[in-house]
């Protein structure tokens, strides 16, 4: 099983306390024997002095390092165990001090500046395998807003912004435009051409149903040699007009469609009562259910459209996504009035963050080492520093013992 970072840390830090410890043992060791054995004139007196100094430089720094994190020897001594007692304390001052020494408007603002973020993202962005990997990420993030939302809130707003849109549509005066633009342009005789087509057409290939129809509502006494000759008279007239009127683009019948178009876009424009019934039409289309219907059906094929492309790497979606991206950054790297404009952007950006919401960052800091456990505070805080702090053991001793040689060195000479 591999070991965690914490367990090498606590590892090492065992080792390095070992070693302190066996170096101040073997100190104390030593003075013990300097003393029994030796005075304190020649070199025992240096010895001794070495030894003094060192067992007492050893001992204040021993118990300078266990008073930071717990009592020495488990004796509740004033100002011991400071970092258990001290927290909350600690972490105020650490959010203070990262409110008032990194979190400034200046400071952020320089460090946007030096590490050139612009130059940076443009020279990511260009990166083919980079623009796929925000497309992909942009697809999710889209998915999952798609998925927070309520789906009876977006229905709603959808129909409401249909029904508002088309509330606001003034659908009388639109169809007047739109027919008076095609009359303009001779729009309407075309349709009238495809329409009288289509009726001659229908009416010769539904000869014998309508022949069947006039017989039946013909009177009983026509003879049936009268009867034909009528029906074939009234067919081949209402086919002859038809097509003399698709013929000649002079026909009287052209010159009173002309006529009745106009009067009715006249009154599509003008006149409050067909605009009263064209909005009328307009509310009821609005309300039917299969419109409600239609408009939730869109947010629902739109979310599983999303889903499906977002899961596709090849995708239109994806694909098109990741163009966009690395054209930006292509575009970006190679604009330096770009650039400048987005770095500027940028150090505003996270200078009004600084200055606007630094007190909230630094309550962050706070109240999150407030929540800590005062014990694994203390531990964890150890595992992290107690390797130095032991190295400030051994120094200790040895500086201690450094210094006392110098003094009775000083002390000898003096006398």
């Amino acid at each position: 099983m591999a070991l965690t970072e914490e367990d090498v840390r606590a590892s090492q830090l065992a080792t390095m306390k070992r070693r302190a410890t066996a170096l101040l043992v073997a100190v104390a060791g030593a003075f013990i024997a300097v003393a029994i054995l030796g005075g304190d004139d020649g070199a025992w007196g240096y010895a001794l002095a070495a030894t003094e100094g060192g067992l007492v430089g050893g001992l204040a720094d021993w118990f300078a390092v266990t008073a930071l994190f717990r009592h020495p020897l488990g004796i509740p001594i004033p100002h011991t165990a400071i970092i258990r007692e001290r927290k909350d304390q600690f972490g105020a001052t650490l959010g203070s001090f990262v409110q008032d020494n990194f979190l400034t408007g200046d400071n952020v603002a320089e460090r946007i500046r030096s590490a050139r973020v612009a130059e940076r993202m443009a020279a990511w962005l260009a990166q083919p395998a980079n623009a796929d990997q925000v497309a992909r990420y942009a697809s999710d993030l889209l998915v999952a807003v798609a998925d927070i939302v309520r789906d009876e809130d977006v229905k709603r707003l959808l129909h409401e912004e249909v029904e508002r849109a088309v509330e606001r549509l003034p659908v009388a005066s639109l169809a007047g435009r739109a027919l008076r633009a095609a009359t303009a342009e001779g729009r309407h005789q075309e349709l009238l051409d495809s329409i009288l087509r289509a009726v001659a057409g229908f009416l010769d290939e539904n000869r014998d149903d309508l022949h069947d129809r006039f017989a039946k509502e013909s009177p009983w006494w026509l003879p049936r040699a009268a009867e034909d000759r009528i029906f074939e008279r009234l067919l081949e007239g209402a086919q002859s007009l038809m097509h003399a009127v698709v013929d000649d683009p002079e026909h009287e019948l052209r010159r009173s469609f002309d006529e009745r178009v106009a009067t009715f876009i006249d009154r599509l424009e003008n006149d409050p009562e067909l605009g009263a019934r064209a909005d009328e039409l307009k509310r009821e289309v609005v309300n039917h259910p299969e419109l409600r219907e239609w408009v939730a059906g869109l947010w629902d094929d739109l979310k599983r459209s999303l889903r499906e492309q977002a899961a596709d790497p090849e995708s239109r979606l994806r694909v098109r996504l990741a163009e966009a991206v690395f054209a930006a950054g292509e575009r970006l790297a190679a604009d330096d009035v770009l650039q400048a404009k987005l770095a500027d952007g940028m150090e505003r950006a996270v200078r009004y963050v600084a200055d606007h919401y630094g007190d909230e960052i630094g309550d962050l800091v706070t109240g999150t080492i407030a929540r800590w456990d005062a014990e694994e505070t203390s531990r964890k805080l150890e595992l992290l520093l107690g390797r130095d702090l032991q190295f400030i053991r051994i120094n200790g001793t040895v500086v201690g013992a450094l210094a006392g040689t110098a003094i009775h060195a000083a002390g000898q000479y003096v006398a």
